[in-house]
């Protein structure tokens, strides 16, 4: 069967929210939040930091599973180390997940950059993989999460003229920041609407 990953809603160029399962050497199972980038129907890339768990049972196993799902209470687990064997299906996935896909593995590149807003000098992994299989269970769409920044960067920008100075710089550096982001992941109409907030700003005496 073909693999699509437009069916999910997934699109080339755009980065998506997912929860990638692995597994090490021993059998050990891993869950960890993970963005992930589209680059066609059938091909994913992402961007790991050394000392990550994922990374390194990615490298060493050059495989791993992509799940799709919209529960907030799975992302948090997953991040806090909070799912058990038990949650996990034979084939690695989280059991009773909306969609997930299974790659393997292509290219394994050393991705330092100077300037990170997570690290000064961040030194990472980036990862190419073919999917292989793409198992959809129930009708979902994969969460982009600069549709969020939008909606947040509408609720701050209504706020700016009857906020108070400290206020506002807050919600500038808010505003600042989901500029970054969505013009890094979002979609085109996100991007547009970003830049209309900015402009819509700009003539208020505000610069982000």
């Amino acid at each position: 069967m073909e693999i699509d990953l437009s069916k999910i809603g997934m699109f080339k160029g755009q980065q998506y929210e997912t929860i990638i399962t692995t597994r090490d050497n021993e059998g050990n199972l891993n869950a960890a939040p993970i963005g992930v980038i589209c680059r066609g129907n059938d091909k994913v890339m992402c961007r790991i930091f050394k000392g990550i768990t994922t990374l390194e049972n990615i490298i060493s196993q050059k495989e791993f599973v992509v799940n799709i799902s919209q529960d907030p209470l799975l992302f948090t687990w997953s991040l806090l180390d909070n799912l058990e064997k038990k949650d996990f299906s034979q084939d690695i996935s989280i059991k009773g997940i909306d969609c997930y896909f299974k790659c393997k593995v292509t290219d394994l590149k050393e991705a330092v950059k100077q300037s990170d807003p997570i690290r000064k000098k961040s030194e990472a992994i980036v990862i190419k993989a073919d999917v292989t299989e793409l198992i959809i269970n129930k009708p979902v769409k994969v969460y982009n999460r600069s549709f969020g920044y939008v909606l947040e960067s509408l609720v701050h920008m209504s706020r700016i003229d009857i906020a108070d100075e400290k206020q506002r710089n807050d919600y500038l550096a808010r505003l600042k920041e989901a500029y970054r982001v969505v013009k890094k992941v979002g979609s085109k109409k996100d991007k547009q609407a970003m830049d209309d907030i900015k402009n819509k700003l700009k003539e208020k005496g505000f610069e982000i």
